[in-house]
């Protein structure tokens, strides 16, 4: 009897390891947050000092140092100090297209022309 090999899995369809899977979900709620989400949108190719950050978003100070701490936790944002001010930025360009995917999915459910297509 001949046995016929089976199709290989496509990579998509493969499933991801717990550790994987729990760590996206940490980064999902990471995101999850709107305030965290302006802060990673606006770090996209550049840096900022925290009261750069607190100015543009009209949010005071310590509040938005929190969400920093909690984005460099998860390992969503790079710090750098020069003197006595604290740089932050985005590590990689995996964030980068994290948060530029999941807000022009956004602008696709909110918009009939999304703006990023004009």
């Amino acid at each position: 009897m001949t046995t016929v090999p089976s199709a290989p899995t496509p990579a998509a369809a493969r499933v991801r390891p717990d550790a994987e899977l729990d760590h996206a979900v940490d980064v999902l709620r990471l995101l999850a947050d709107r305030t965290r989400l302006a802060i990673l949108a606006m770090l996209e190719g550049t840096e900022m000092s925290v009261s750069a950050i607190a100015a543009a978003l009209d949010r005071p100070g310590p509040a938005v140092s929190q969400h920093l701490a909690k984005l460099r936790a998860g390992r969503l944002v790079t710090s750098r100090r020069d003197g006595t001010t604290v740089y932050y930025g985005q590590p990689d360009e995996h964030v980068a297209a994290l948060v530029t995917n999941v807000l022009q999915h956004t602008e696709h459910a909110l918009y009939d022309t999304p703006p990023h297509h004009g």
